[in-house]
């Protein structure tokens, strides 16, 4: 098995996710998408924390501004309404359902946790649970992979493609 894609974290990128999150990062193997500035924007994380406990979420999105415009989504019932576009367009629910294996398949090139096989996140492959999962998977794999990502990423008011990070410019 190959590893995905990502760089791996540098001090510098431990204290922003850190400063990001209002607490240290734990357990980050890498940054999975940046902002166009360079900052940390998805953190992947690994499949079994330090304590030993199975983790399912690989890709968590660190990202104030973009964690932000995801939660104004969720409050406004955008996952219900994308939950239903799943049992009303088959193609959509098929290109969902390789998503959820597209993740499975990231998460176990890194490590092969038995408790959570078959877990992957945001309600992958039938249900949308976790828009900010479902964001952060579309933003480290690459548009066209997490089509329920790629459509909220479509719908929030934030932009991978512009810089709302300069409030961590002392960090």
């Amino acid at each position: 098995m190959s590893t995905p894609p990502f760089d791996p974290p540098s001090a510098e990128d431990i204290a922003l996710v850190s400063a990001q999150l209002g607490r240290p990062a734990r357990n980050v193997l890498g940054i999975s998408a940046r902002c166009v500035c360079g900052a940390p924007t998805v953190v992947a994380t690994a499949p079994r924390l330090s304590t030993g406990e199975p983790f399912p979420t690989l890709y968590y999105l660190s990202s104030p501004a973009a964690t932000a415009a995801i939660s104004h989504l969720e409050a406004e019932h955008v996952m219900v309404e994308l939950q239903d576009s799943l049992a009303d367009d088959s193609d959509l629910a098929d290109a969902y359902r390789a998503a959820h294996l597209a993740y499975l398949a990231d998460r176990e090139s890194i490590e092969v946790v038995p408790e959570l096989a078959g877990i992957s996140a945001g309600g992958m492959p039938t249900r949308v649970k976790c828009l900010h999962a479902l964001a952060a998977h579309a933003l480290s794999a690459g548009p066209g992979v997490n089509p329920i990502g790629d459509l909220a990423l479509e719908r929030a008011d934030w932009s991978p493609t512009v810089c709302r990070c300069a409030v961590y410019d002392d960090v």
